[in-house]
């Protein structure tokens, strides 16, 4: 099946919150969102910062009037899609919290668990195999996927760049769930969003952003990552 022959819902209208979003991969996320149209939730444990962030957005190219706002993480989660962008060290205590205001919602896991030495980066071990598998584990009233690991910040935050030539790895056990982000990922110019497996495969893909890292560090660049033949 190519891929064109996928067909994808029309996500235009939803609402997305945005967990961590004062963070850099939050902000780059919610800054392409914005771009694309949909109505940006900024979540922060200090509701005055993500105030601050999303105006900051608000007032960058591309960006409609009204679209963006900020909150505490915990009414960020009133949105449609939230996306779950946190520091791994918060994850799982931010998430264990916050359980009852997302039950029900498409949960969107984007955090890589790494540590970093003289040697650069390198994947932690997750007792539950993977940060996504613990938000499934954490959040069961939940429709849990995994993407945008891999989606460089710089590239992200940057008003100059219309375009980025990547493709986005979305896992989750919940097809119509992963379908709904693999389309939401699309939203971002020059993004195709690629289902990738369930989520048990998500600990591979997590721990990948680690070679990422040693790649960008060596060539000085923002690199991605694209699938062939499809």
């Amino acid at each position: 099946m190519a891929f064109e022959d996928v067909a994808l819902p029309d996500v235009a209208g939803l609402s997305v919150g945005v967990l961590g979003g004062t963070g850099p991969q939050g902000r780059g996320l919610a800054y392409r969102l914005l771009r694309a149209g949909h109505p940006v939730t900024i979540g922060s444990r200090e509701a005055a910062r993500a105030h601050t962030v999303a105006a900051d957005l608000a007032a960058r190219p591309g960006v409609a009037r009204g679209l963006a706002s900020g909150a505490s993480n915990a009414e960020a989660c009133a949105c449609d899609i939230v996306i779950v962008a946190v520091p791994w060290e918060g994850h799982e205590a931010l998430l264990r919290d916050l359980a009852d205001a997302l039950a029900g919602k498409i949960v969107v896991d984007c955090v890589n668990p790494l540590g970093f030495d003289k040697q650069g980066a390198f994947p932690l071990g997750v007792a539950e195999g993977s940060a996504a598998q613990q938000t499934a584990a954490l959040l069961p009233a939940s429709r849990v996927t995994a993407a945008f690991h891999h989606v460089s910040a710089v590239l992200l935050s940057d008003p100059e760049i219309e375009s980025i030539d990547t493709d986005v790895l979305v896992l989750g056990d919940d097809r119509e769930a992963a379908t709904t982000v693999q389309a939401l990922a699309g939203r971002i110019a020059g993004v195709r969003g690629v289902y990738a497996g369930r989520l048990r495969n998500a600990r591979q893909v997590e721990a990948m952003t680690a070679n990422l890292i040693a790649i960008n560090r060596r060539y000085k660049a923002h690199v991605g990552l694209r699938v062939t033949d499809l």
